[in-house]
């Protein structure tokens, strides 16, 4: 049974597209220790589309054309996802993915793609969102500024963000976006900086995380509240930006000590395989192969055929799954309709803060951050 990915192994999004390889890797190690998919076994074919919608294009045209697999996955970054989502569509293929989550990839009438995380972008703060505006007037911050990656996923969780904080009352005072292949983050650190913001969110991948943080934190710019997507969620992240990850906040769909569905696993396997601890984008990989497998045994088939993609895109749609990000569930856009927690470095280590009374928070958020 050929499962057929592309993802950006090299290129600007190479750190987190080796994650959800990882994860892809573990859970078909999982599912042909168990006798693989409809007593088949399992087989990954990837291809390395450099962080290119163009490559991702014609990856996946060979996959399902030359290559005829039976199902395909999806690649990192909703600017790869849409492009090859349209080729997935074109062929019926069912077209699960992990990291696709901007508010683009639902605006393009796909019929068979689902997105295998807790919660779409603009929503992966809301749980940060509803904290800010809880606090007493008199301690909630007045303003905040913004930087972003040029990127529809990183844009739209900071501006999910924004747009939340702007309702409570939030004045935003800076808001800057940038193109991926930017590597001096001074001169955006120094419109924050002239700009005194109470809040900093970053709309960031890994890099570009560590690039903002380390030229805020040269400027001594002291914000109440840090708060950035998909880097700190890396464990090479503290040790990148030399001290400076102490009260930084990050949306998080995956939890090491969650105790969902297969996540004890999938964190002993990580281990055993790679040397290292899990993290999310691992996780985000292993949920898709969590989703489609539990599909493929419900609807016993797996054939690159209209009727039998049908029949698992029809299953995927009115199902809940569980799975390591906990249970997941489609609307008709296949948007998921769950809610992302909130990390933070807490005396260095990571702490889930938010949702307060959750079984998942193992620590109160610290507000404000301690200083650069």
């Amino acid at each position: 049974m050929k499962i057929g990915i592309s993802l950006p192994l090299t290129g600007d999004f190479a750190e987190p597209g080796k994650g959800i390889q990882e994860g892809y890797k573990i859970w078909a190690e999982h599912v042909n220790a168990k006798g693989g998919m409809l007593g088949r076994k399992v087989e990954l074919i990837f291809r390395d589309d450099a962080s290119d919608p163009n490559r991702v294009t014609s990856d996946y045209e060979s996959l399902i054309t030359q290559d005829k697999v039976n199902l395909v996955f999806g690649p990192f970054s909703s600017r790869l996802v849409i492009p090859a989502g349209k080729v997935a569509e074109s062929y019926d293929m069912v077209f699960v993915e992990p990291a696709g989550a901007a508010k683009e990839v639902f605006e393009q009438g796909f019929k068979k793609l689902f997105y295998a995380a807790p919660a779409i972008a603009g929503d992966h703060y809301n749980y940060l969102a509803d904290y800010i505006a809880g606090l007493p007037p008199d301690q909630r911050p007045k303003t905040a500024a913004y930087a972003s990656l040029d990127d529809p996923f990183a844009q739209g969780t900071a501006y999910g963000l924004r747009d939340k904080l702007a309702t409570a009352g939030i004045k935003t005072v800076a808001d800057e976006v940038y193109p991926p292949e930017t590597t001096d983050f001074a001169p955006i650190a120094a419109k924050i900086a002239a700009a005194k913001p109470d809040i900093i969110v970053g709309g960031t991948q890994f890099e570009d995380s560590v690039g903002l943080v380390r030229a805020l934190q040269e400027l001594k710019i002291q914000p109440k509240l840090a708060a950035f997507s998909t880097g700190p969620t890396l464990p090479e992240f503290p040790a990148a930006v030399k001290g400076a990850a102490e009260h930084v906040i990050s949306p998080v769909g995956w939890s090491a000590g969650s105790g969902f569905t297969g996540n004890d696993a999938l964190v002993k396997s990580y281990k055993e395989m790679f040397g290292g601890e899990a993290n999310e984008d691992a996780a985000n990989g292993y949920t898709v192969g969590q989703v489609v497998e539990a599909a493929v045994n419900a609807v016993k088939c797996v054939e690159p055929t209209k009727d039998c993609q049908d029949k698992l895109a029809d299953h995927l749609r009115r199902s809940t799954f569980d799975t390591v990000v906990g249970p997941l569930s489609f609307d008709d856009q296949g948007r998921p309709e769950q809610a992302h927690m909130i990390q933070q470095y807490v005396n260095g280590k990571v702490e889930i803060v938010l949702p307060e009374g959750s079984t998942a928070q193992t620590a109160k958020l610290v507000f404000p951050k301690k200083e650069w």
